[in-house]
Formats: structure tokens, sequence, C-alpha cells
């Protein structure tokens, strides 16, 4: 090993750890002194400090020992295409000196480093004297290499599978994250720092990239947001701490002081309060229709100044749909966006935005997560509409934790698997309990029967897990039929590994009476079933001795 030329700049390494050179211990010699350590020099800068005389206590060659960072920065640059260290140093000689190619053999970039002054490394030559010689004072800047950038992760343009992109978008190529590690670490950081002022300034004035605050944004969190802008075909998403924190900011981000929306009348509930009872105080008003009601709509459109059509597709509980092409469609003659919540759908049975909507929303505690254990909302769209909800995002908060985003991530790489699962004993369900004596009325549009079936059937690709149909009885008998479930839970939410089971009337309207809850179609014999990916036979057994209670 040979190096020439008297001080060595390398390129920018991590600030954290040490730069430190060592000789072989001296096996043959107890006494032999340990060579001297480095010393600090000012904050941001090492120097290493090597003995000419600490040659005579190593054997035959010298051995480098780089802090951590600095083999993962390589790693990223250098070592796809090296086969050992010492070939990677060539490779960091030509960044500090560009004469040097990348392409050449050790020797050859040897010698074109040493005509540069550059460090060289020839793997024939080891002689420790000449090393120590040379490198009287090596010099080492600090660097921040935690991540790279934040460029777009284009693994979706090589793959032609939901199923393919849900395990590999957003991680294995564009990661700004520089780690060897398979699954994408959990970044814990409240703020990031600055190496200088000056780089500060460059930040403010947009010739740097950095999240600056925990608020703005994480690397853990953009690469959730990249694997769901893979999957849904979007330019931007962004990620926020549950469904309706990305419903509410979108709707205040999007519809202006004064302006109209329109909706649909089944929504979640707590879209419905905040549509009726906070948008006024903002001056905002709403046509509410049924999502069938396309004449309702031209009306609405034509009649006031809509900024926004919002609704489910899916929607909960009754699982009616609306036509999003043709909607999109009249919405944009009239100048007005189109935002779906496509939570009961999920990104695999239905690509809103290529049927033409603006934007797409999820509840990504549900089927996204798809472990009953986190909370997460997410919007996808044209990347100027994002930014403009990132904008005041930044401002309300609502911010993902980045080990709930590490969540989401993992959960989505068995989407395709559970939502197959999920699809196929619903509808199998569905045609049961359909064709079952003591059930009145099954919703699902996989059934011929719903109004909507025939509309499903042209946007989507499946119809999702959650089957929502009412008793042949009142409320008590409901109640006895569902205590007498043995596999799915009783609670809210929808969408995970293990089946959810409830009665809309009492766990989602049991502050309202008989009368308020009938306006809204909820009645007293209804219940919700989400099916998770337990067998098909155990949750039809299940089904049907419960049935055999009433």
């Amino acid at each position: 090993m040979a190096f020439s030329g008297c001080a060595v700049a390398f390129p920018k390494i991590p600030s954290v750890g040490t730069f430190e050179c060592r000789s072989d211990p001296d096996f043959s010699s107890p006494s032999a002194a340990a060579p001297p350590r480095h010393h600090s020099t000012g904050f941001g800068r090492r120097r290493v400090s090597l003995s000419p005389a600490s040659h005579h206590y190593g054997l035959s060659s010298l051995i480098f020992r780089f802090p951590p960072n600095f083999v993962r920065q390589l790693s990223t640059k250098a070592r796809r295409n090296c086969s050992n260290i010492g070939v990677a140093q060539i490779v960091a000689a030509s960044w500090t000196n560009p004469g040097v190619p990348l392409d050449c053999p050790p020797s050859s970039a040897a010698a074109a480093a040493a005509s540069s002054g550059a460090v060289a490394v020839d793997s024939a030559v080891m002689d420790p004297a000449v090393v120590i010689g040379a490198a009287e004072e090596l010099v080492v800047d600090g660097g921040d290499v935690q991540f790279e950038g934040f460029g777009v992760d284009d693994t979706a343009s090589f793959l032609s599978s939901d199923g393919s992109i849900t395990v590999h978008a957003g991680e294995r190529l564009g990661r700004g994250i520089v780690t060897d590690a398979i699954t994408t670490p959990v970044v814990n950081t409240s703020a990031y720092f600055f190496k200088k002022t000056a780089e500060l300034i460059d930040f403010k004035e947009k010739r740097h990239v950095s999240f600056e605050y925990g608020r703005y944004g994480n690397p853990t969190t953009v690469v959730a947001e990249e694997k769901i802008s893979a999957l849904e075909g979007a330019k931007s998403t962004l990620i926020m701490a549950s469904g309706m924190c990305a419903s509410t900011v979108m709707l205040m981000a999007l519809v202006p002081a004064g302006g109209h929306i329109v909706t649909t009348t089944d929504c979640y509930r707590k879209t419905r309060i905040f549509i009726e009872t906070f948008l006024p105080k903002m001056g905002i008003t709403a046509t509410v229709i049924d999502p069938a009601d396309t004449a309702g709509l031209k009306a609405a459109l034509e009649e006031n100044k809509v900024s926004l059509f919002f609704t489910e597709s899916p929607t909960n509980p009754f699982l009616r749909c609306v036509d999003i092409k043709l909607v999109s469609d009249l919405c944009h003659k009239h100048g007005a966006l189109v935002c779906i919540d496509g939570t009961f759908a999920t990104p695999l049975n239905q690509k809103a935005l290529a049927l033409g909507a603006d934007m797409i929303l999820h509840s990504a505690t549900k089927f996204i997560g798809g472990h009953n254990d986190v909370l997460a909302g997410c919007i996808s769209g044209k990347q100027e509409l994002i930014d403009k909800i990132r904008i005041l995002h930044h401002v309300l908060g609502g911010t993902l934790n980045p080990n709930a985003a590490y969540l989401i991530i993992r959960g989505m790489k068995t989407l395709h698997l559970r939502v197959q699962q999920q699809n196929s004993t619903a509808q199998r369900m569905a045609e049961i309990l359909e064709a079952h004596p003591k059930v009145k009325r099954v919703y699902y549009l996989g059934l011929p029967s719903h109004p909507e079936h025939l509309i499903a059937k042209k946007q989507m690709t499946g119809f999702g897990g959650v089957v929502s149909f009412e008793i042949d009885g009142d409320l008590m008998t409901t109640i006895k039929f569902v205590d007498s479930l043995k596999i799915p839970y009783i609670a809210p939410s929808f969408g995970g590994c293990e089946s959810i089971v409830d009665q809309p009337a009492i766990m989602s309207y049991w502050d309202l009476s008989r009368e308020d809850r009938e306006k809204y179609g909820i009645k007293d014999n209804l219940v919700r079933f989400s099916f998770g990916v337990e067998d098909f036979k155990d949750l039809k057994a299940d089904i049907l001795q419960a049935l055999d209670q009433i």
C-alpha cells in the first residue's frame, strides 16, 4: 500500500465518530507501545497525526478504521463497483481529484492519483514506511450523510404488479436514508441540525434540502408517502396522524372562506359532523346529495360556485359508490375539484386518480396499516394540490410519529395478500348471508342486488372486506347475534387482520334517538362486519352458529 502526497483531503464524511489509523499489533514484542491516537483540532474537522516511528511497531500493512457512516457512504457511491476497501479508497480519491477515472484498474488509478497529489492505493504495494512518511497529517471534514436527498422513487416504473409495489416502492430506489438494512429505519428526531450558519441560509434560500423540524417531515415518513404515491399513481402524498386529520386539513386548505362543497348522504359520521358543524363557522356551505344523484350534482354545480366534491366510494356503512369518471368530468367542467375517500376500496381495488379524481384520501389506520395497531391518514394527488395542503398541515400539526410511519410501511408489505383474502371471504359470506332466512338485507357491492353493482364492476377490481347487513329482528335480537359470535372483536374500525363486528346504532349513533338514527338510514338491526384474514371456513361456521342463536 502506497500513498503519494503530503496532505490528503478526503471527501466529506460524517462528523460522528472518528477517523483512526493504527498499525497491526506486534505479537513478537510485548513491550511495543501503542500508536498515537488522533487529537481534535476544532469542531467539524479532525486531524490524524501519525508518528514516523510508528511503522516499527507494525507488521506489513496499515489498517484503517473508518467511522461507521463512512463505509455506508461508500456503499451508496463506490462499493457497488469495488471488491475491497482499497479500491473503494481509489474511488474516494477520484471524488477529490476528478482526473482519476473510476473504471481504471488499481495500478492505473494509483498512478493517476499520484500525479495529482491524491491518496492512491496500490493493492500490490504494502509499505507502511511510505504510508507513514507521506501521511503526516490527514484532514477529515465532517459531513451529514444521514440522508442524501429526497428524490422521487422510480421503483414503480419497472414493477407491473401492485403486490410488488406494496413491498418495494419507496424503499429500495431513491431512499434518502443511507443504510444497508432491508427494512426502513425509524428516524426518531424532533429537529435537524445545520453544520454552519451558511448552510442554514442556503436552506432558507432553497439551495439546500432539509426537513428543518420534525413537524415538517421525517425520512421514515417520506418512505411511507412514496410507497403510497407509487401504489396510487400519484405525484405526491401527504401522510398525517389520522384519517380525520387528512380530511379536515384538506377541506380547510382547498375550500376558501365562503366557499361551497358537495358531499353525499352516506358517509363517516365524524366527517358529516365536521361539514355540518365546523365548516359553517368559516362561511363554507354544503349541498348533500345521494351518491347516485347525478342530477343533484349537476344542479349544485350550476347554482353554486362549488370548490370541491368530496365523498367516500364505497361509503360507510352502506357501501354505496359514485361513478368517479362521470362526477370528475362534471365537476371539472365547472372548475370544481374532486376528492374521493377510498378507505373501503383500498388502493388495490380502485384507482380513483386514474378514473379522473384529483385526490384520493385514506384512513391508513384501516386496510393500509392492516394490523389494528396504528392511526394514520393520507392524501395523494397532484403536486400543486398536495403542496397547498402540506402548507396548512405544517401550521396545524397533526404530524405522524415516525414509529407509526414504520408500522404503515410494514403493514403495506402484506396489503395485497390481505386484501385478496378479505375480498374473497367477504364476497362468499355476502352471498351466504343474502340467502339466509334470518338476514333481511345485505349491502355489498359484489352482489347484483346492490344498486351500484354495475358501477362498481366498471371501476373496481375487488369489492373489499366489509359487509353490512340487517338481521331479521329488533335491537335486542341483533345484540344477541353479535354477542354470540366467537371470532370477531366488538370494536370500531375495520380493515385489520382480525375480524371486527359492530352494531352502528350502538357503536356510532347511540347518542341519537332511534328516529334521528333512522334519518341517516341507521336501523337498530344493522350490522357491519369487517372480515380479517382468518380462514373462511372458521368465519362461516362462526357466523352461521351465531345466526342459529337468534
